[in-house]
Parts: C-alpha cells; structure tokens; sequence
C-alpha cells in the first residue's frame, strides 16, 4: 500500500511493528490456533489476535467480558521466555538492517534508513525487513515509511495487519487530514472527547485551529504539541544507545476485590521483574514509584525516595510495599485494577560511591543466585515462596516501558 508522491523519495524513516505480538507468536507455534480467535493471558487478555478483536477483545480487557463478545474464544497461557526469543531474533534482523534502531517495546523500534543510496531505497528497506521477519522468526509485522517519526508510526499502525506504508514527502498532509483525531499521539479517550464536543473529529479540524483555540481546548502542553502534529511537525531524530531514566512494569488485575496478601503476590513479582532487568543492565535506583489505577479507571502514582540508590530486590519490595500500605485506605474504597512498579533515578551502578560496610548482604547473595537461575532456566525455574499463594489466574506480562 502505498500514498502517491514524489519519485524521489526522503521518507527514510521506519517504524516497524509486530502484529499482536503474544498471539501472533502463539499462533506461529500452534498451527491449530490460526485463523482462530485467541487471546494470551489469564483472567486478563494481554493479547489478542485479529481473528478476536474483530469481536471487539481488546488488550487488558477481563477474560470474562472478552468470551461474553466472543463465545469461541480461545484463551492460551502466556509464555514470556519464548516471547523474549522472538523478540530478540527480531531485533537482530533490525540492526542488521540499519545500525540506527530506536528500541521502543519489546515488539516495535525506528530505525533509519540513512544508507538507503547503498542498501536500496527506503521502500525496498522496509520490504526486504518485512520478508525477512516472516522468513527467519515467521511473525507477520507492520513497517511505516516516512520523513517523521510521528508519521512513520501513525503509518504502520494504518498498515496494519502485516502491511507496508510509505508516505512520500509531497503527500504527507493528504494522508494524514482526513485521520480521525486519534490517530494523534495523546489523544487518549478523554482528549478525543474534548475535541469531539467542539467538532474536531480529524486531524483536519484539529490542523485548521489556532494554537491558541487548542490551549483554551486541551491545555497550553497538549494544544501546542496537537497542533504541531496536525502539521507533521517532529523534529526527533532516531537515536540509539540512550540509557532509561527508569525501568517498570505492570499488572492489570480486573475488576474482582483483591486481598492485601493477593497484592503483596503481584507486588514482589513486579519488583523481582523490575529489579532483575536493572541488575542486568548494571543500574541502580533511587526512586520508586506505584502506579495505581481504580475501578473506575482515575489513576494515581505515589513515589518515594531512598537516601542511597540500588538495585537490592528486598530493599525495593520493602519501600513499594511501604507505599502500597500508605495508599491501603484509598484502595479498598475505590478497588484496584492495575498495579504498576517503576524505580526511577537511574544511574550506573559503577559511578555510585560505595557504602560502608562493603561487604555483601544476604539479599546480594539471593540476587545473584536468582538471578542466575532465570538466566540459564527461565523465570519459572525458580520463584519466591510468597509468589506462590497468589490465584494462578494472575499473570505477570512482560510489558516494555
């Protein structure tokens, strides 16, 4: 598929997306589940397949409303250790394809096509890419080709399912304007409301408003930056080797009430996850962070801060959970359907001063060992006994910050 446009193309931007992910890698190794309805997850759909949400099952929604809108569905456990297989495979293929890769979750990236002149044109980049994650890791993804990296992503996700896009320089605003307005980064359901009650349902209406009719609209940050948008204005540049100013992850839980111990299950599953990630890339951290989402979906974050960075699981469990404890009261009166974990502040574990004493603790010692053992068996290899009270219909997603 392909926007007409100028012969001479300067669209060398790409943006490459992995089709329902999860689903998709359960389908490439179970024959008997493609071209069926499949969501990945238990209690909670951390994935579902084209084939499901053409019945309206949506990622994060509850396994229950998902067989209501499809009676034939077909819910298959998560594997994250054959997820993280495929994503790496795919990831050679893309810095083998460009030495610029923008990783932005485990399923997606940028990459630029800077040596289009040697390696063929942007198109046939982004075609040979396609051929080859199908050939080599056999998972269908989606690639947008365009001069900005806002419209290379908005390509893609158009292109979708297993499609190729390329916006040309010179057709750019032909393809873009007549978009709903949600095709524009940041608007979320109530942005779009908001737009939607003045009568701006495309990115036309919202490209002929002022700057100033926005603001009054949407705030001075999001008008400013919708308004920049509408006119394909982005200057970011794919970048490579820029290090997180933060590491989380997160848990959607449904709408069922949840003990304080059920919690405490997720908790420490979403600190070891956390922290083992930080361990790996040699990080430590002095902020940590709870992201609390209600039943009536409003969302709150609370933070604390430690006096020395670090990366110990225990001393990361210990401050969440003393946030968690802090926010108990507000829970159990509005409900919890999502808990999410980050550690912020980020700094290299080489450039912090040691601390006297400078001998090992016993929580370094089960670390490293537990570390040790994901590395070389996988994460179910070994667990905490806590983590083994929960409700085995709780799954921990490895979801990419």
């Amino acid at each position: 598929m392909f926007v007409p446009g100028a012969s001479r193309s300067t669209a060398t931007i790409l943006h490459a997306d992995l089709d329902s992910f999860y689903a998709s890698v359960e389908q490439r190794d179970d024959p008997s589940l493609r071209g069926r309805p499949v969501v990945v997850g238990g209690g909670v759909a951390l994935a579902a397949s084209y084939e499901a949400k053409a019945f309206g099952v949506r990622t994060a929604m509850s396994g229950g409303a998902a067989r209501r809108l499809c009676p034939n569905l077909i819910e298959v456990p998560p594997r994250f250790d054959v997820y993280t297989a495929a994503s790496t495979a795919v990831f050679e293929i893309f810095r083998d394809t460009s030495p610029i890769v923008e990783p932005m979750s485990i399923d997606e990236a940028f990459i630029a096509a800077g040596l289009w002149r040697i390696a063929g044109s942007p198109t046939e980049i982004a075609t040979e890419l396609r051929r080859r994650v199908a050939v080599e890791v056999g998972l269908p993804i989606s690639v947008g080709v365009a001069r900005t990296k806002f419209l290379a992503k908005v390509a893609s996700a158009v292109s979708k399912p297993d499609g190729l896009l390329v916006v040309e320089p010179d057709g750019e605003l032909d393809f873009l304007h007549p978009l709903p307005v949600q095709r524009l980064w940041g608007v979320g359901a109530v942005t779009a409301t908001k737009l939607h009650e003045r009568g701006l349902h495309t990115v036309a209406d919202v490209a002929a408003m002022s700057p100033e009719a926005l603001v009054a609209i949407v705030g001075r940050s999001m008008g400013h930056q919708l308004h920049a948008l509408a006119h394909n204005r982005d200057t970011r540049r794919v970048t490579t080797g820029k290090r997180r100013g933060s590491i989380g992850s997160q848990q959607a839980l449904g709408r069922q009430r949840r003990s304080r111990d059920e919690i405490d299950v997720v908790l420490w599953r979403l600190v070891d996850r956390v922290a083992g990630r930080m361990r790996r890339a040699d990080r430590v951290g002095r902020t940590i962070t709870l992201r609390l989402r209600f039943d009536d979906l409003t969302r709150v974050t609370r933070s604390r801060s430690l006096s020395d960075a670090t990366s110990a699981t225990s001393v990361i469990h210990a401050t969440a959970a003393g946030v968690l404890d802090a926010a108990w009261t507000l829970i159990e009166a509005r409900g919890i359907s999502l808990l999410g974990i980050s550690v912020g502040n980020l700094v290299d574990r080489d450039a912090v001063q040691l601390v006297l004493p400078f001998e090992r603790c016993d929580a370094d010692e089960l670390d490293t060992v537990l570390d040790a053992v994901h590395e070389r068996f996988g994460r179910t290899a070994l667990q905490r006994a806590t983590t083994l009270r929960s409700d085995p219909g709780i799954q921990l997603p490895m979801l990419p910050d």
